[in-house]
């Protein structure tokens, strides 16, 4: 098969796109690649099953209406949620972008997939009745959260300090699997202490962190600078499904004190969403909410908003009286599908290594005694905002 035969299969530009654009170009995270990779094993199954053969299958053959007969049959046949089809279809919005921005000859292609829209999701209560789209604690209900482990305990001890880093920071629990001891620095007294987050796509913040959340992780502290802070029971790095059921183990035991806690399902995802909740209720601006937690967009920030919004006017309703380009080897339907396969494994990603200044700002403390601040660069300067978000004092 010659260049310009390979050039119209579509097993040809996945591994462009996953091998190399995905994380050279892009500089995309593993999970990107992990869950872009399961995507199209998915797309090609759904494929192959409709009679076509995946190693010769071609850009031409992604029509418009197989990409929305296998979007339909992620929510009716795989019973997915409408966030796990929008996913999908950002993937191959992703791959689509990419193939005809390297041959304009699929312009036309990636034109009528790119129209294909987002379903909104459906919201429903426990009753019925609307809520917002996102799940979060009320700061008593933290609180209870963060009594819930035994601090008596080692394992209990581990556990109250995850809680607290992430309640602090507002991290994912993909990003607090990947904190290095040498990621958090120490401040003196008179300067502030700050923990480096990677983030999605590899990129780094700051968070600075509570007087009481460094005097709790100082201890984890005493070892090599490349080991990860939070480690599971064997002495390995804690995991995302450990953080989850570890989450889901102290909300079960939280609610039995706090009943409200068992209407809600809680995840490591709903401590980031309290954080940032709290924040705007302590009327934090929207900027600065967007680049302590690394949205991207500002629009992911103000859903926060929008909630906050529905609470106002819940509030004010209820006082109503009147309320009621490289070589490619010969592609077989196999070989593509072990490539998609190999790039969901850990270990198997190009790493890319950014040289970062990790030196910490100094700040003089007085100005953060209490709160929590958000630092980013602006034409080299370093610039801080300090907030005060919190009625809860840790």
């Amino acid at each position: 098969m010659n260049k310009s035969d390979e050039k119209l299969l579509v097993g040809y530009w996945l591994k462009l796109y996953l091998a190399d654009y995905l994380p050279i170009i892009r500089n995309g995270s593993q999970n990107t690649i992990k869950s872009y990779s399961y995507c199209f094993c998915q797309l090609l199954s759904f494929i192959k099953s409709k009679g076509f053969v995946i190693s010769k299958l071609k850009i031409e053959d992604l029509t418009l209406n197989i990409i929305s007969d296998f979007l339909n049959s992620i929510e009716v046949v795989q019973k997915c949620s409408v966030t796990t089809r929008n996913l999908r279809l950002a993937a191959i919005r992703s791959f689509a972008k990419y193939v005809s921005s390297v041959e304009p000859q699929y312009l036309l292609w990636y034109s009528r997939l790119k129209y294909i829209p987002n379903k909104k999701e459906n919201i429903k209560t426990f009753v019925g009745a609307a809520q917002p789209k996102i799940h979060y604690l009320e700061k008593e209900e933290m609180q209870a959260l963060l009594n819930a482990p035994d601090k008596t305990t080692k394992q209990g001890m581990r556990d109250y300090v995850l809680l607290m880093f992430m309640y602090n920071t507002g991290t994912r629990a993909s990003e607090v699997v990947n904190i290095k001891i040498s990621d958090i620095h120490i401040g003196s007294p008179d300067t502030v202490s700050v923990v480096y987050v990677r983030g999605k796509g590899n990129k780094t913040r700051p968070c600075p962190l509570w007087d009481t959340t460094v005097k709790l992780i100082e201890p984890f502290l005493h070892r090599s600078k490349d080991d990860a802070v939070f480690l599971n029971k064997y002495g390995n790095p804690i995991t995302r499904f450990g953080i989850y059921e570890l989450v889901t183990k102290y909300a079960a035991k939280a609610a039995e004190l706090m009943p409200s806690i068992a209407k809600k399902n809680v995840s490591p995802h709903t401590i980031r969403h309290s954080t940032a909740t709290h924040l705007l209720e302590s009327g934090v601006d929207i900027n600065t909410i967007r680049s302590w937690l690394g949205h991207v967009s500002i629009n992911t920030t103000n859903i926060y908003a929008e909630i906050n919004l529905k609470m106002k006017a819940k509030a004010i309703e209820s006082c109503n009286l009147n309320n009621p380009d490289l070589k490619v080897k010969p592609i077989t339907d196999q070989s593509i599908i072990t490539f998609l396969k190999s790039l969901q494994s850990d270990g198997i990603f190009r790493q890319i290594v950014i040289n970062m200044d990790t030196s910490i700002l100094q700040i003089p403390h007085h100005i953060l005694p209490a709160g929590i601040g958000i630092g980013y660069r602006l034409s080299g300067q370093a610039v801080w905002t300090v907030f005060y978000p919190f009625c809860f004092h840790p």
